[in-house]
């Protein structure tokens, strides 16, 4: 713990605000390796050319993107996640017979429906839903394996791996996220450039290419004061933030 502690006394602004760099670099591994194996054969280089000019978000690593690319890019990956959504609130719409607590059901029924109406939720309404997330149904360990894909699709994560697989990985990410935050808070986000206020909101699920940097500040302080007044038995309400707290923001929709 000490060691830790030490960790997050010294790290730098950019790595606590941007996607933790294991996915980064198992990313662009996973993008060598196929480049290296299809170019063993002679005279292959000039496909694996053609096909890095043909396929360039596929193939590149982010550092060989242009500036025009890294955008459209950030808004077909966010397209990519943002179908999700619909999922993951029909599943919480469909557990809330299940959540014995009557007035956690009557919460969940209202969070629900207000996000169904295009309303960005409040801070304290979704605090409200702390203790429905800790334990069946919609604790991380009792959540069914459509929500596991649906939540993984959310974060922007490989669905073909088996479900106790998905599970573990999205349990890992989001106690991630939930250190990062910690760390975030106590650096505090004026310590932040906006390009790494933006990173920081859209490793959260926000589309912040389209939003103006005191939008996307105002955004990332409600996501730390939800993430900083969570347990770790209560991560599972982090995780589905991505989903609550992003729909509806305002100047999300194109």
């Amino acid at each position: 713990m000490g060691n830790t502690i030490g960790f997050w006394n010294v790290i730098s602004p950019a790595s606590i605000s941007c996607t933790p760099p294991s996915q980064k670099f198992r990313r662009d591994v996973t993008k060598c390796f196929f480049l290296g194996i299809i170019s063993i054969p002679p005279f292959a280089n000039y496909l694996v050319f053609l096909l890095m000019y043909l396929f360039p978000r596929q193939l590149l690593i982010r550092h060989f993107w242009t500036p025009k690319q890294q955008i459209d890019f950030l808004h077909i990956y966010h397209d990519i996640r943002k179908k999700s959504h619909p999922e993951v609130l029909s599943y919480l719409e469909k557990v809330i017979p299940l959540i014995s607590d009557e007035g956690l059901r009557w919460h969940m029924t209202e969070l629900c429906t207000k996000i169904r109406r295009g309303t960005h939720p409040a801070i304290q309404e979704i605090l409200a839903l702390r203790k429905s997330f800790s334990n069946h149904p919609l604790g991380m360990n009792q959540l069914h394996a459509s929500q596991i894909k649906a939540l993984s699709r959310a974060m922007l994560l490989t669905t073909y791996l088996p479900s106790p697989l998905l599970r573990h990985r999205l349990k890992t990410h989001t106690t991630v996220i939930h250190q990062l935050d910690k760390a975030l808070a106590k650096l505090g986000i004026n310590q932040l450039t906006d390009q790494e206020v933006k990173s920081a909101c859209y490793l959260r699920g926000l589309n912040s290419t389209l939003i103006a940097e005191e939008r996307c500040r105002t955004w990332l302080a409600e996501w730390l004061q939800i993430s900083c007044n969570l347990k770790e038995a209560e991560l599972s309400l982090l995780l589905h933030n991505v989903v609550l707290l992003s729909t509806n923001y305002i100047g999300t929709r194109r």
